[in-house]
This record gives structure tokens, sequence and C-alpha cells, in this order.
């Protein structure tokens, strides 16, 4: 049996804004607590989740892409051992506009069971996309103090 994480959500925004905030580096940085999603977001190529001091935290290929419909990751952990050991799971972001809303379906998971990477990466990905669906709402990301930086602005309308 798998292990298997899913997580859905559902954002005041559109599919285009979305996509361009899950892979644009500079708007990725700001939900993703200092952490940048950088490629070309092609299939095949390679992709890799850079940190705030420059260690690659997360790295793999990009399996499949639809803009702005349609994300699925090749994906294992760099920086802790155990979890790098498991080695690669698959995370789909599924994107679907539905009156005015976007819903987001992000759904990580790997053929192992009891997957210490699954587990991992379930405690992370709810305030990740709480932060994603704060920023795109608001200007602010979740951990931002509002008004503190022109930042969240800017990231904000880079997306747009």
């Amino acid at each position: 049996m798998a292990s298997k994480f899913v997580y859905v959500t559902y954002i005041r925004t559109t599919p285009q804004k979305l996509w361009a905030a899950l892979t644009t580096p500079e708007f990725s940085q700001q939900y993703f607590f200092g952490n940048r999603l950088e490629s070309d977001w092609k299939a095949g190529s390679p992709w890799k989740m850079v940190g705030e001091t420059g260690t690659i935290t997360d790295a793999g290929e990009v399996l499949e892409t639809d803009p702005p419909n349609r994300l699925v990751l090749k994906w294992r952990n760099e920086f802790m051992p155990e979890l790098k050991a498991e080695g690669y799971t698959r995370c789909t972001f599924n994107i679907a506009e539905q009156s005015g809303i976007v819903e987001l379906t992000v759904t990580h998971e790997m053929d192992r069971d009891n997957a210490k990477t699954i587990v991992a990466m379930s405690g992370g990905w709810p305030k990740i996309l709480s932060s994603l669906k704060s920023l795109l709402e608001t200007g602010t990301p979740i951990g931002a103090k509002p008004g503190s930086s022109n930042a969240d602005r800017r990231g904000a309308r880079a997306a747009g």
C-alpha cells in the first residue's frame, strides 16, 4: 500500500495567477517561508527548492506540465538523510476554476508503506498552502506582519 497526502483548498484568484504563484521563484519565496522553487517548468526538466542560505532542500524532475491546470513533480527531500534515503515521491498540483474561485488539490504520494517523507510533508503542506492562499487573496503571506515590507505587494502584482 502506498502513502498519500491530499489537501484541497479554495482560493479567490484565477488559474493563471495561481500557476504563476507556484512557478515563479520570487513569489514562491514569500509563501514557502523563504524557499524558492526554481525550474523552467517543462516536462523532463529538473526543479529544485532553494532555501534562504542557498541550500537545496528538495529537488527532482518535472514529470508533467499543463499550464495553468496541472503540474506533476518527482520530488525528493535533499537535506534530511532519513527522508532522502526513502527516495522519490510524486507531487501533483491540480488547478480547477469554479465560479470565480480556484480549487487547488495537492496530492503528495509515495509507493512505500508508512513513508516518513509523506508524514513530514503532511505536516508542512497545510501551512504552506494557507500562506499561499493568504498571499494571493490579501497580498500578505502567513507569518508576515501586514505592511512590514513591500515584497508582499510586489509578488502579488508579479503573479497578476
